[in-house]
């Protein structure tokens, strides 16, 4: 009997040896480079096995909260440009410039929700997570082929598209492997995979693959030619410089 109570308490110690939110932290607190340079290569595949393809420059900063991004293939949406810049403490700033109507638009936090360039990621799933604004909770762990992780929910206590996140984060690294996320209505949406590559000492994503369930919709960013730490300036993140797409 005292030996069935050890292994009880044994089990139940290990449970709970880290917390959602110390976990959720960790994450938060992980290296991450000033600065980073690089192309993506965005394929998008629709229900019935169409791909589109698209080629796009970007530049990012403190953890990809200052971002501007370029199309710069296919003919048709060559020029089309986004700026991003997070805030802590007031909305988000986001700006799509659209040349062939010669405009910029606006995404306001009611539009974060939209598709981004007929993509399976939305303007939310473009912006990193508030750790204020979500309860975050271990409900599991779980070996992905070899890799030991913890099993992360996370519910957002904020205004989003999603009603919750289920995450499995690698034990070694802290890093995001695959998520599942849930509409509002609590129906699993979306899939997420991530690959990385050590680069200058850290762990940058190198793929995404995005999964829409209910669209039967793909999306894969491939990120390739990454330079880090390349003293990139403030002044880079203005919409000015969203018609600028040969900007250096």
């Amino acid at each position: 009997m005292i030996n069935k109570i050890l292994i009880l308490c044994s089990l139940f110690s290990f449970a709970y040896s880290i917390t959602g939110i110390e976990l959720a932290k960790l994450m938060d607190k992980r290296k991450n480079p000033l600065d980073m340079k690089s192309t993506i290569n965005m394929e998008i595949k629709n229900k019935k096995g169409r791909i589109r393809t698209s080629s796009i420059k970007s530049i990012s900063k403190n953890n990809k909260k200052k971002q501007i991004l370029w199309f710069t293939k296919p003919a048709d949406d060559k020029g089309v440009a986004f700026l991003k810049i997070e805030h802590e403490n007031k909305n988000d700033e986001m700006r799509l410039w659209l040349p062939a109507f010669k405009r910029t638009r606006r995404i306001s936090s009611k539009k974060k929700s939209e598709s981004f360039m007929g993509s399976d990621m939305s303007y939310e799933d473009m912006t990193n997570r508030n750790i204020s604004e979500y309860k975050y909770k271990i409900i599991g762990e779980e070996k992905i082929d070899t890799t030991d992780c913890y099993i992360l929910e996370s519910i957002p206590t904020k205004q989003s598209e999603y009603s919750k996140h289920i995450t499995w984060v690698t034990k070694k690294t802290t890093l995001p492997i695959k998520e599942h996320s849930f509409d509002k209505n609590n129906i699993h949406l979306k899939n997420k995979y991530i690959t990385y590559m050590k680069i200058g000492g850290y762990y940058i994503a190198t793929k995404l693959h995005v999964e829409n369930i209910i669209k039967n919709h793909q999306t894969t960013l491939n990120i390739t030619n990454i330079i880090v730490d390349s003293n990139v300036q403030d002044n880079v993140f203005q919409e000015k410089n969203l018609k600028r797409i040969n900007f250096k």
